[in-house]
């Protein structure tokens, strides 16, 4: 039986009020963060969490996730994916990394303060650190060698495997290229 659950849009968060559905969704996949919690290590908080957009919409594309905006108002999923695009760039592409990712079971989560699109976990924040950082584009967008060294510099750095997802819109498919830095 899918759970669903119940959360309410405020500009571009959804926040899941209940204590009780928040350990739930948050224990069910790391869906969401508890708010003033940085990096949970199980279910056992009393807050609420918040989750991204991108999130927001995977859930109700899955029937797991009913959001509303006030207690009169409910939002359908046409309406969180309008949203969805305004507030991402390319929002369609980087959907479908995020969607396949989650769909294989890794736990993904926005790379911004890495200069990317997703980190990507294997079993999830507080439990382990992020092994891939991922940079999405579309199967014929341009990237330079001196944007593909200073990704790799960086996530060198913070010893993680730089990924490209590159997707093809016409099916939906990615192609995942990974890079290993490695010294002479």
């Amino acid at each position: 039986m899918i759970t669903t659950f119940t959360g309410q849009l405020v500009e571009n968060r959804i926040f899941i009020h209940d204590i009780l559905e928040s350990r739930t969704l948050f224990g069910s996949g790391y869906f969401g963060k508890p708010l003033g919690i940085s990096k949970p290590k199980n279910a056992e908080f009393d807050a609420p969490i918040v989750l991204d957009l991108i999130e927001g919409y995977y859930l109700c594309n899955r029937n797991r996730l009913k959001i509303f905006k006030d207690s009169a108002t409910d939002v359908e999923p046409k309406e969180i994916l309008r949203i969805c695009t305004k507030q991402y760039v390319n929002f369609e592409v980087k959907y479908v990394v995020f969607e396949n990712l989650r769909d294989k079971g890794y736990i993904v989560t926005p790379g911004i303060k890495f200069g990317c699109d997703f980190a990507v976990y294997i079993h999830g924040p507080g439990i382990d650190h992020a092994p891939f950082l991922v940079k999405v584009l579309k199967q014929n967008d341009h990237i330079t060698s001196m944007d593909i060294v200073l990704a790799g510099r960086l996530a060198t750095t913070v010893k993680k495997q730089f990924i490209l997802a590159i997707v093809d819109l016409l099916d939906n498919s990615i192609k995942f290229v990974g890079f290993d830095w490695w010294r002479a």
